[in-house]
């Protein structure tokens, strides 16, 4: 289900920035271009980018909206770290107040322009937790390309191509996608394991890198971008198994028609060059015409806004609310072809967002961990007790724990899996963090302090954090004040007192020594992987030196995964 206003999600403060407007006229025309395309589970990418643009540019939308973003930017830990590029990463610097300043002084044509700027702009941030998401044409009409693309190595050798598996995963879309093609005439079919040599015009990999800087986000490393513009597995929230199609093939926005590529087709030697075109998928509230879709889709509303957590209405449970950070990525799917799925019996603990296995040596247990944001806060934690039993008592003593495409989730979920492996033994399984100080910040924390709110209504309340020796701090302990002070790239920087995330006690009891030997524990993936899945095996690596396999990527770019340099296995 869509929500149906946009937002700003800012690292460590988890504020959301919504647009207070309710409603505004589309523009007039004697054909409605929504009205062409309503009920449409597929569109043509120029019929569905005719509607998200016919709504006109508002600048009392644009005032209302700028002035959101840039005071949630007041509470972004990282504004400072970006008044510089950083090349290791290949990250160019982004002049956040500028950028901000461009757009507010910018001449637009529509409302969608206006939005779609910015959110290219908070995007090229490469933060997975500060995103500007446009929910009235954000992946509304997503693009998808009936030939996601993979990067292989066959006879030793690594190229770019279409999807082996291009006929399960075209056909899962259904009827209504795969007929569009054949009314128009393209064999999609034909291009199945097809080795790519360009991709509009450029070399693959190459094409690979530009969607890389230009459209995927989320990390901070380029390479490990590289990862995403790839079609790969995951589990979703169904907690089954499905395939992306990627950030190449399957772009949020329908504003390319079609994609040319280079490429050889299996069976063949002859190169030829073949213009595939997108068909958008819809992913909005329902509508009618270009009014009902701005009203759906578009328009701030009492729901949108929020509520009151201190009101008898706005509370929704009485447990703690755990931190989170996972990603908003709206990249399309399609069901995974079942001759793909592992043909293993599962090990107990599986039905939800963690698959286990056994292989059949009965001394490797692998351990595919979809997400650390699970239904159950409580059943994840049950899962790896469950599983961890289960491969011990049939004998496993080595553990291979698989984080492809890993959402992140549940800061706490991270620290427990690390906590687990670990044994209680070791010690604090995570690590300690700080919130922004700026002057707002200060004043939200005082108020909390003098209206005696509690972790259950307010992220800022003192008990919602805990000292670095895991106890609970008290409602009257000001955290924030006085700051701690440092230089950032020429700036001054200040933040809150250390301190840690509360997690424990746990559900489950935690093992006295690790379940398995560490240096029997490894971790794979592509990288793909967000933060408290990166938090994850970063504890891994960084305390226990466990081994981390990355496959995937560009042939020899190194890729630096949360901070770390490692290896590309094909």
């Amino acid at each position: 289900m869509r929500a149906s206003a946009a937002s700003v999600v800012s690292t460590l403060v988890a504020v959301i920035g919504q647009s207070l407007i309710a409603g505004a006229v589309p523009a007039s025309s004697s054909v409605d271009p929504c009205a062409k395309i309503a009920g449409l589970e597929f569109a043509p990418p120029a019929d569905a980018l005719a509607c998200l643009t016919s709504f006109p540019f508002n600048e009392t939308l644009r005032q209302n909206v700028l002035d959101v973003v840039s005071k949630v930017f007041d509470f972004y830990t990282f504004e400072d770290y970006y008044l510089e590029p950083v090349p290791v990463f290949e990250q160019p610097a982004v002049y956040i107040r500028s950028e901000l300043a461009r757009i507010n002084s910018t001449s637009y044509d529509s409302d969608y322009a206006f939005n779609k700027d910015l959110f290219d702009m908070v995007n090229s941030l490469n933060d997975g937790h500060t995103g500007w998401y446009p929910f009235c044409y954000w992946g509304t009409f997503q693009n998808l390309l009936p030939a996601p693309v993979i990067s292989l190595e066959v006879n030793g050798v690594q190229n770019v191509y279409v999807v082996p598996n291009l006929v399960d995963v075209v056909n899962s879309l259904g009827a209504n996608y795969t007929s569009h093609f054949e009314s128009i005439g393209f064999d999609w079919q034909r291009l199945a394991g097809a080795l790519v040599l360009e991709i509009g015009g450029m070399d693959a990999y190459d094409y690979a890198d530009y969607v890389a800087d230009t459209v995927t986000g989320n990390y901070i490393d380029h390479g490990v971008r590289i990862n995403s513009v790839f079609s790969s597995y995951e589990i979703n929230e169904d907690n089954e198994f499905q395939q992306r199609f990627g950030d190449i093939a399957g772009p949020l926005f329908p504003d390319q028609e079609n994609l040319t590529m280079t490429l050889i087709p299996v069976g063949s030697t002859s190169p030829e060059t073949v213009t595939i075109p997108f068909l958008a998928i819809a992913d909005t509230y329902p509508f009618t015409d270009a009014s009902s879709y701005w009203a759906n889709n578009c328009a701030a509303n009492n729901e949108t806004n929020g509520v009151d957590y201190r009101t008898t209405e706005g509370k929704t449970e009485s447990a703690r609310t755990y931190a989170r950070a996972n990603l908003m990525k709206s990249s399309a799917r399609a069901a995974f072809p079942s001759q793909l799925v592992p043909d293993l019996p599962m090990v107990n603990g599986s039905s939800g967002q963690i698959k286990n296995f056994l292989l059949d040596d009965n001394t490797t247990a692998v351990m595919f961990v979809g997400s650390f944001d699970p239904d159950d806060y409580n059943g994840f934690q049950n899962d790896v007790v469950s599983a961890v039993t289960q491969f011990k008592e049939a004998g496993a003593t080595r553990l291979i724990v698989d984080l492809t495409n890993n959402g992140g989730g549940y800061v706490c979920l991270g620290e427990f899996l690390h906590a687990y492996l670990a044994g209680s033994s070791f010690g604090f399984p995570g690590y300690s963090t700080a919130v922004r100080a700026n002057t707002l910040a200060q004043k939200i924390v005082a108020a909390d302090i003098m209206l005696n709110n509690t972790e259950e209504v307010a992220f800022y309340a003192p008990d919602n954090w805990a000292f670095t020796n895991d106890t609970i701090m008290p409602n009257t302990y000001n955290y924030i004040t006085p700051d701690v002070n440092s230089t950032i790239d020429g700036a001054l920087y200040s933040e809150s007192q250390r301190f840690y995330d509360v997690c424990t006690p746990w559900n489950v009891e935690l093992p006295v020594d690790p379940p398995f030997d560490l240096n029997n524990v490894v971790i794979v993936g592509n990288a793909d992987c967000a933060s408290t899945c990166a938090q994850f095996s970063t504890l891994m690596y960084e305390r226990h030196n466990t081994r981390v396999a990355v496959f995937g990527g560009k042939p020899g770019e190194v890729m630096q995964y949360k901070g770390e340099s490692v290896g590309i296995l094909s």
